[in-house]
């Protein structure tokens, strides 16, 4: 049972890498749709992850506790072995592939903070940022 755990476990890793290295690409051209769109599909897979890690402690306890004599790696097979050194590298890969989607992110939205501030200037009231009350926010010339 805990084979069938982390081999879906890494699954699941495996496809929200691809979810987010779309969501790269996508940001990349300027799609944001496709990235709004599969918002429900990566939290599904993450709380997908999150299910079954929980099975896979609730299984290695179970193991532990049954075999109190035995330290964990001689319990685990080699094939479980190597599923769990999938898992540590799948996890690093999402790692990365999430910092560079962040700073993606983070470059867009300053643009995007930084577009609004230049048209609709602000004013600061305390710690917070309004609208500048002048009356004339849009100047047109012909």
């Amino acid at each position: 049972m805990l084979s069938y755990h982390l081999q879906s476990a890494l699954g699941d890793l495996k496809d929200l890498i691809n979810i987010t290295q779309d969501d790269i690409e996508d940001i990349k051209l300027a799609k944001n749709n496709p990235q709004f769109d599969r918002l429900s599909l990566k939290e599904e897979k993450l709380k997908s992850f999150e299910s079954k890690k929980a099975m896979i402690d609730h299984e290695i306890s179970n193991l532990m506790s049954s075999n109190p004599e035995m330290d964990l790696p001689q319990l685990l097979n080699e094939e479980q072995h190597n599923y769990l050194d999938q898992l540590k590298i799948e996890l690093s890969n999402l790692r990365e592939v999430n910092k560079k989607y962040a700073r993606l992110v983070l470059s867009v939205s300053n643009l995007y903070n930084t577009f609004l501030e230049r048209l609709v200037p602000t004013e600061m009231q305390g710690y917070n940022k309004v609208a500048s009350k002048d009356p004339s926010i849009l100047e047109v010339r012909v």
